[in-house]
Parts: structure tokens; sequence; C-alpha cells
């Protein structure tokens, strides 16, 4: 059998190949009987719940999240940390006085990955590859490529996975999409995840597998650090957060003064909205609504803490954001009593506060065919995945490059663990 390992920002996925047959995605089961094709890269302690070395235990994907909904306050929950591979500071995380390193928390998700895989069977895999993006993007900017594939690299041995190769992920959609070839073609691949968008500029089709070396008809590749993640949180910044206090002010000795905008840094990730929920903030934040010119907004905010509201606040953004897909106009609408908001959003606004997103998406993908020396003329075909590649903004960079007649979506979800499963496949056995 070979695997494919598909360990994304946001949802992860493994695919596998048995004999000769198809590539099938794996289905994720929740403890509770919900079956999926991903699974979510989150993990959820409960203080409460320890292993047989009285270490807090991991809960993983689904199931994390229905702990930390279903906990009293008392559950730390974790997601995202895929994006922290490339920081040179975060190296342990500290879960109710227990030191995890980052690379211990991925190898939970991964390990989980791979019992899926292996279910019922007694012989290891033949092969494992593993997907990585274009570019590791640190908050500053930099690349740390070496840096952070070392990380990821250990992760994998930590969860038992050793022997294992790394494939960029729009190479592994490259090949998921070429299964349905049946001549070749000049192919942009764009895959949009949850922490980047990556890219592939490959010629695919029949005549690949007779080149002395296939992976030569990889053109070029290029990626950059934002992706749906980073459309999400412009929503939360532009829209939701004025209802809870963003932009507002309060009175202090005599002086106005900015409600602090570190508050709502916390909004980013919508699991760190419970960081806000110390004694010391709280106490903070109710003196503040005291004198708050909008002192309601204030309230709003200690609600949202308090009743442990965030997962479903990004929910309520995430469905405007692929309402905004279909529609010129969408209503946000957040109903968790006493919480009870709703606001019009257009497509319009949306484009507006993606407008940075969608500049650096399109002077990367530029940079690609020029770096390749590849007119625009020459892509047959841009093959679009990940969910973020059915936003119309984003499919607009490419239909003004290439044409709309030549855009192409598809396994929005598991293209890449699909392909990487050929690609081990193609590999063979070390």
């Amino acid at each position: 059998m070979f695997v494919g390992m598909d360990f994304g920002t946001t949802n992860s996925a493994v695919g596998v190949v048995e004999d000769a047959g198809p590539a099938r995605i794996v289905p994720m089961t929740s403890a509770r009987g919900q079956e999926s094709a991903t699974l979510r890269s989150m993990l959820a302690f409960d203080q409460a719940v320890k292993d047989d070395q009285r270490r807090p235990l991991a809960r993983i994907g689904q199931d994390a999240i229905d702990a930390y909904l279903d906990g009293d306050g008392e559950t730390r929950l974790l997601q995202s940390f895929k994006s922290y591979l490339t920081s040179r500071t975060f190296t342990n995380a500290s879960i109710f006085n227990t030191s995890f390193a980052l690379e211990d928390l991925i190898a939970l998700v991964v390990r989980r990955l791979s019992a899926t895989a292996m279910a019922g069977r007694d012989a290891p895999p033949l092969r494992v590859v593993a997907g990585r993006p274009v570019r590791f993007v640190a908050e500053d900017g930099r690349g740390e490529d070496a840096f952070a594939l070392g990380r990821l690299a250990d992760a994998f041995a930590r969860a038992g996975l050793g022997e294992v190769s790394f494939e960029y992920e729009p190479i592994a959609a490259a090949y998921y999409y070429e299964r349905q070839l049946t001549r070749d073609e000049t192919v942009l691949v764009a895959d949009f995840g949850g922490g980047t968008s990556d890219f592939c500029l490959v010629r695919l089709g029949p005549g690949r597998a007779k080149l002395n070396r296939p992976e030569s008809a990889i053109l070029g590749t290029a990626g950059v650090g934002n992706a749906g993640d980073a459309l999400d949180r412009r929503i939360v910044e532009q829209a939701i957060a004025p209802f809870f206090g963003r932009g507002g002010s309060y009175r202090s000795d005599a002086k106005i003064l900015p409600i602090p905008s570190w508050i709502y840094g916390r909004f980013a990730r919508w699991h760190h909205i419970g960081f806000l929920g110390t004694p010391s903030t709280l106490r903070m934040l109710r003196e503040i609504e005291r004198t708050a010119d909008h002192p309601e907004t204030i309230d709003r905010l200690v609600t949202l803490i308090e009743h442990n509201l965030g997962y479903h606040l990004y929910r309520a953004v995430e469905a405007v954001k692929i309402a905004l897909s279909g529609a010129e106009e969408t209503r946000f609408v957040f109903r968790h009593p006493p919480l009870l908001l709703e606001q019009t959003i257009t497509r319009r606004a949306f484009e507006g506060w993606i407008a940075p997103e969608l500049a650096e998406i399109a002077a990367c993908v530029d940079g690609l065919l020029a770096t390749t020396a590849t007119p625009a003329g020459a892509v047959d075909r841009v093959f679009m995945t990940g969910g973020t590649s059915l936003v119309p903004a984003v499919r607009a960079i490419f239909a003004e490059r290439f044409g709309a007649a030549k855009l192409i979506t598809g396994g929005e979800f598991v293209s890449v663990a699909t392909g990487l499963a050929y690609r081990a496949q193609a590999l063979g056995a070390p």
C-alpha cells in the first residue's frame, strides 16, 4: 500500500493506493460517529483527562471541537499550528503545566492520519509521501524553508514515520488532475489552503511518463503565506469586531482613549478569544464598559468570552465567505443567546477588504510566469483547488490572465492527499 498524507493548516486528509487500483481517500470518523473525508487539524486538551503518564490527553479533529464546545472552560484548543513551523521562538506550548513541543503537537495529528490509513493492516506502507507548501513563510515575510521542513520531518518521525518523502502540495494536486488527461497540457496548478496559496506550472499528460525524469516536466513553483484563513480574518476585522467594540473609545482620568487594539488581535484566531477570559482581563473590560462611548459593544465582548462562543462566531463568518461566492450580498447572522447579531455584507465590500491578499496572489502568479518565461497564452489549463478557489475575486485573477474558459476546479479538500498517494505509488518502495 502507498500512502499520501496532507497535513494542512486547517484540514488534513490521507489517501491510499492499493495494488493497481485508483487512489482513495480514507474517511475520518469521530467518536460520535461523524464521518468526513478530512480531519480538522485541531487538538483539544481537557484539564481533567490525563493519559497513563498523567499528561493531558489530546482529542483530535472533530473530537477536539466537540470537547471544546462541551467543556466548562477548562479545555484548551489548538489549531493552525502548522503555521508556526517557521517560528524560531515558538518551540513549546505549556498546556496545564505540561510542555508539548510543536513537533509533538503535529505528530499527534499525523499519528491519527497514519492509524486511520493503516486500520486493519499488519504490513507497513511501502512508501509514504507527505505534502509541504512551496514556500514556508514566517510572519515577517522571510522564507524559512530548510528550518520549517526539518521540523516537519521531525514531527513525522515522532509519529513513527521516519521514512517519509515530501512533495510540494500544488505538484500533488497536479498528479490528481493529470489522471483525467488524454493529451499533454501546460497547466498552472493553484492550490489554496488555510494558510498558504501555492502554485505550480507543469507539463502534464501521457507524455510526462515517457520522460527519463518525469519530474523535469515541472517548469516552476511559487507560493505566498496567505489563503482562506486570511480572508476570514478580514471579515472579522472589518465587519464583525466593531460589534464587540473595535474602533471605540472610553474615558480614563478625563482622557479619551481608544479601546486597546491588542484585544482584537485575539480575534485573528477564533480559539484565541478564549484567552481573554482571565479574571484580570474581564475586570479590565468591565471597567472600560463603564465609560465606553458604546458600552453595549463591550458587554457583547464579555458575553462572547464568558459563553465560549468564538467557534460559533467563526462558523458564521465562514458561512458569509461561502455565501458571497454565489451571491452579491448576504446576511451575517449570529444567533446564540444572549447575542443576536445581524448585518448585510456585500461582495463588493468583501473584495475591498481582501484587496491586499488578492494583490499578493496576483503578484506571485505573475512572478511565476516571468521566472519561467511562460506567456499566459502558453498555459492550456488552470487547475484550481481548495476552498478559496471558489471565491470570485480570486478566480478573477486567473480569468483576467488566462481566460475564464481555461479555469477548472476540483477535489477542493482531497486533491492534494490523492495526488500524494499517486506520487508515492510512482516512487515505489524505498
